[in-house]
């Protein structure tokens, strides 16, 4: 039985986002290729992503070789310049924005000095940063993936 929460496979008809049945996000468990050490993101659901088998619960940031859990702002609207200049300070070629279980695009002040950076950045679904997280760390690339939580009824 899956834990309270999390959609069984069985418990809903299934659609792109989750359940057409319930409307809930089903977890999802992701597999890929062998990509060494790096840290790799195998699974995802209503607020929780397992990265490397461990379970974390909090915004989260991550890299090949980096992982920052718990790590402030809490929520997309929360992004300020200043935490973005963390993220550059992992030298990425791209910065992956998971928001939830909705897209929300940051502040255009964040965009700005990407661009200013050299950096692209892309605001997306965090099922959806999780599954290109995994393809651009297969392709070696330098990517930081900030990851909110996908929150219950989250909208």
């Amino acid at each position: 039985m899956a834990p309270q929460g999390i959609m069984g496979i069985d418990q809903c008809i299934p659609s792109s986002r989750g359940c057409a049945s319930t409307g809930k996000i089903r977890a999802m468990q992701l597999t890929m290729e062998n990509t060494g050490q790096a840290n790799r993101i195998s699974g995802y659901a209503v607020g929780q992503v397992t990265i490397n088998e461990q379970v974390y619960v909090g915004t989260t940031v991550v890299t090949p070789d980096v992982l920052w859990a718990e790590w402030d702002p809490v929520r997309p609207a929360d992004l300020t310049v200043d935490h973005l200049e963390h993220l550059l300070e992992l030298k990425p070629e791209i910065v992956l924005i998971g928001t939830g279980q909705r897209q929300h695009f940051p502040p255009r002040e964040l965009m700005v000095r990407a661009v200013q950076a050299g950096v692209g950045i892309e605001a997306m679904t965090t099922e959806a940063a999780c599954r290109t997280y995994n393809v651009l760390i297969a392709e070696n690339r330098r990517v930081v993936a900030t990851l909110f939580m996908i929150e219950p009824g989250d909208g």
